[in-house]
């Protein structure tokens, strides 16, 4: 059986393939269940890594394949429901995140069935238990608070049921010590019994 996810000899290269390597044969795979922690020193290009695996960002060769099906093979606004990224600074992204969500659910791939509708948790009432008001939902993102945004954004990515990949880009850099424990406590809740690897990027 294939990986849940696999990358294959990913690489990038800075000003347009021109300039020095940002990631150079980079191989990762991951399976069902599985969390993998990306560790390298600042700058090393973990979150552009994060960012080609999502497809947001352009890589000059390499593969990925998602269930043993290459990413583009999918089509961008299917690929991107199955597998979510979370930015760092979710401030940067444009509009609010009501549009953001409604996006996400009208570009949806998947047909609910009446056991997906069970497992999946509203993105709105999951943020309200992180101290997220419903109106904050329809600010824009810049207005936010890094840690606002953060949790939104993470509500986002594992309340809306329907991704196979969620990408974390330091997902609670911005969130203070009570918050960072209140959203750590709620997503061990919501997810299975998790086995966990390492992989460096230098």
């Amino acid at each position: 059986m294939a990986p849940l996810l696999s990358v294959k000899r990913l690489s990038l290269r800075r000003d347009e393939g021109e300039g020095s390597a940002i990631l150079h044969d980079f191989n990762l795979e991951v399976e069902e269940g599985e969390v993998v922690i990306i560790k390298g020193p600042s700058g090393c290009g973990k979150t552009t890594l994060l960012k080609c695996i999502a497809e947001l960002s352009v890589y000059q060769s390499g593969e990925i394949l998602l269930d043993g099906k290459r990413s583009l093979d999918y089509g961008v606004p299917k690929y991107r429901t199955l597998v979510q990224y979370v930015p760092q600074r979710p401030s940067l992204l444009p509009g609010t995140p009501a549009e953001f969500l409604d996006t996400i659910r009208r570009f949806s791939s998947r047909k609910k069935t009446q056991e997906d509708q069970k497992g999946e948790t509203d993105p709105m009432a999951l943020a309200e238990k992180w101290g997220i008001e419903r109106t904050m939902w329809g600010r824009e993102w810049a207005t936010l608070s890094g840690g606002e945004g953060q949790r939104i954004a993470l509500a986002l990515a594992v309340g809306i049921g329907r991704a196979e990949v969620v990408l974390l880009d330091e997902p609670t850099s911005a969130l203070d010590e009570e918050s960072m424990k209140t959203v750590e406590r709620s997503l061990l809740e919501m997810l299975p019994p998790l086995r966990t690897q390492n992989s460096n990027v230098s």
